[in-house]
């Protein structure tokens, strides 16, 4: 099941979450790789992996002992698309506007 608008957006306001799917999307890694890269503890970085899981944003594989994450593009794409479909409709609504303040008329 896809996660809620509301939670998929909250997941992705977090700064250190942000962080850490900007770095998956060089290269997917561990939890440990990531933790060398960022400021942010392991443990930290593997609450805000599961996170990012819940809602669909990254998924998980076992290689060897570890589990390597690496960002989700379907998901990330279908946010996309949403968002621009959210700023078509405002920008058409904007356009109404102009026409009136303009002109007088819709």
């Amino acid at each position: 099941m896809a996660a809620a608008p509301v939670d998929l957006f909250a997941a992705l306001a977090d700064d250190s979450r942000w962080q850490i799917l900007v770095t998956l999307s060089a290269a997917p890694a561990s939890a440990s790789a990531l933790a060398s890269e960022l400021p942010i503890t392991r443990q930290a970085i593997a609450k805000h992996l599961r996170v990012l899981e819940e809602v669909g944003l990254v998924s998980s594989a076992k290689a060897g002992r570890e589990l390597r994450y690496e960002p989700v593009g379907a998901r990330l794409s279908q946010v996309a698309r949403q968002l621009d479909t959210i700023a078509r409709g405002w920008d058409r609504r904007l356009d109404r506007i102009r026409s009136i303040a303009e002109d007088g008329r819709p």
